[in-house]
């Protein structure tokens, strides 16, 4: 009888972890999707990873569920408690990650009737690809218990700040410039946004990860070099 509970009690733990898996595909496709949507300027696959969205979310609320019941049957302690606890966190994380995922295909609808300038679309479309592969690694860490694979994920999020501050301060600039790219311009730094917004998501992932396996938090400071809310640009009056 002892067995049998100790192999029902693995078996719920396992059913969780490849819930997380999967839900982290599932985003992987999404990201990947929302970025060829913007580069092709492809509406059809930018409705259709709208739509998909809908999966992510139920997936989360059936781990969210798992979760709890093991919290509340099983009481786990130890390594099991740590294992149902980032469940939690995880899915939490992933769902957001597909929710800005979805964010960026709606504004790929947008600009599909607008070309960006090509050299404005080749970064976005740079900071997009450094993004999911953020979340590419550090679902692998996740699926390997791989602590190293996470805390390098959680170094390189600096690169996709960096990005982002330089397309912040250019996209600034064109709409001073010239007023009539003020929506399309608009539309860009959202979607640059998202994309900073999951590479966060993906350190949140890895911080996860880290206690998960070590049982240790992560106590350095976070690398974080997004400069945006001091930025400014300088004003040209002849414009």
């Amino acid at each position: 009888m002892a067995d049998h509970i100790v192999k029902s009690f693995q078996d719920q733990l396992d059913a969780l972890s490849t819930g997380i898996v999967q839900m982290g595909g599932l985003c992987e496709t999404q990201l990947a999707n929302a970025i060829d949507a913007i580069l092709r300027r492809d509406s059809t696959l930018a409705e259709q990873t709208v739509a998909a969205d809908a999966r992510i979310d139920a997936l989360e609320q059936q781990i969210e569920q798992q979760a709890v019941r093991l919290l509340a049957l099983r009481q786990p302690m130890a390594d099991d408690l740590r294992e149902t606890l980032a469940g939690l966190k995880l899915s939490s994380d992933l769902e957001r990650i597909g929710d800005l995922a979805k964010n960026v295909a709606k504004r790929a609808l947008v600009l599909s009737r607008d070309a960006p300038e090509p050299g404005i679309a080749q970064s976005l479309g740079r900071m997009g690809r450094l993004a999911l592969g953020q979340v590419k690694s550090v679902l692998d860490a996740y699926a390997r218990r791989d602590a190293a694979a996470a805390i390098t994920v959680w170094r390189r999020d600096e690169e996709i700040d960096e990005l982002y501050n330089s397309l912040f301060r250019v996209l600034l600039t064109y709409m001073m410039e010239d007023p009539r790219k003020i929506g399309q311009s608009t539309h860009l730094l959202f979607i640059a946004k998202n994309f900073e917004r999951v590479g966060d998501h993906a350190t949140n992932i890895a911080e996860t990860v880290h206690y998960l396996v070590t049982g240790t938090r992560i106590t350095d400071q976070r690398p974080k070099s997004d400069t945006t809310s001091t930025t400014t640009v300088a004003y040209d009056p002849k414009h």
